[in-house]
């Protein structure tokens, strides 16, 4: 059994969370909140498939929604929060969606290209995140400042990586060293948007800081894990279009001919053969991205999920598709 397996599995053992079908409450009310909106509009919504409520297709915002069950955030909550991160999710692919010329879906719309309908996947998030919050004023008598504050502080904590993401589009030029990419640049890129899920939470309730901070954390370094073995999957991508990347980065700073090894990296396509030839650099790398991952999921899971953490690891690696490219040592 995989990670999946095990967290569909978990609300059969004693006081374990019923992950799967909190993330479907809350993905179904970000669904129902998008056709009422979309209503009318001249643009048709299709109902959404099983694979939209699928453990397996919603793996982070499982994640993040175990760190709301960590921090003790009573159900109703938890579902409305749910909510609110596939509004971020959606806002966050769509920009992704336009400045990477791709489409990857969010909401299942009949327009036909790409932009306008990444851009109909912001706007409508963001009036599903609204929404929501009014909800929460209507029904749980939240204050209108709080959400006021909550969704000024939603899209705070969106920008940081956004603008990082922004320096990058006419393309960088000078490989920094990996501590600066790690402290500089993914900090912002991934790091804080893994993060963000605790805007809205803690701008509702201020009072959940000392048990959100360790949590928000931990979502964090598990951000910071896949980011380095994003960066090892795309090293070839990344270079073509001059972004920031951390193996880059290393190869070039851990050797001892900088020139030779930043000239080794134009045009190189073959990224397993070209760890092969640095292998500090694919060590370091690999290293890192355990670390980070392993700290992440063990402060995320407790010392009652530690068990779960192997399972976890793999089936990030597996789908971020780094399996090849770890050492070996690493995993060991």
């Amino acid at each position: 059994m995989d990670i999946v397996d095990l967290l569909q599995s978990a609300p059969r053992m004693a006081g374990q969370p019923d992950l799967e079908g909190e993330l479907r409450a809350g993905l179904q009310l970000y669904w129902d909140i998008a056709r009422r909106i979309l209503d009318n509009s001249g643009v048709n919504l299709a109902a959404p498939g099983p694979e939209f409520f699928q453990l397996r297709h919603n793996f982070f915002s499982a994640l993040f929604l175990l760190s709301f069950h960590r921090a003790g955030i009573d159900p109703a909550r938890r579902t409305a929060f749910a909510a609110v991160n596939q509004c971020l999710r959606g806002m966050v692919t769509g920009c992704d969606n336009i400045l990477d010329d791709e489409y990857k879906k969010t909401l299942d719309t009949d327009l036909p290209g790409t932009r306008f309908r990444s851009i109909i996947d912001i706007m409508v998030s963001d009036r599903v995140l609204f929404d929501i919050l009014l909800d929460l004023h209507e029904a749980q008598g939240v204050p209108l400042e709080a959400v006021r504050r909550a969704h000024a502080a939603s899209l705070r904590a969106l920008t940081f990586s956004g603008a990082e993401e922004a320096s990058e589009e006419g393309g960088v030029f000078e490989t920094l060293e990996p501590e600066r990419i790690l402290g500089e640049i993914h900090h912002l890129k991934t790091g804080l948007l893994f993060r963000c899920v605790w805007a809205v939470p803690l701008a509702l309730e201020p009072a959940l800081a000392p048990v959100a901070e360790p949590l928000a954390d931990a979502l964090y370094r598990i951000g910071m894990g896949c980011q380095v073995l994003d960066d090892m999957v795309d090293l070839a991508a990344d270079r073509a279009m001059h972004r920031h990347n951390y193996l880059a980065s290393l190869i070039v700073h851990r050797s001892a001919d900088r020139e030779a090894a930043r000239a080794g990296l134009e045009g190189a396509d073959d990224v397993r053969a070209l760890m092969e030839r640095h292998p500090e650099a694919r060590r370091e790398a690999s290293a890192q991205a355990m670390a980070f991952l392993g700290d992440g999921l063990r402060a995320l899971l407790g010392p009652q999920g530690a068990p779960l953490i192997p399972a976890a690891v793999d089936f990030l690696v597996r789908r971020i598709g780094a399996g090849d490219l770890l050492d070996p040592e690493a995993r060991a």
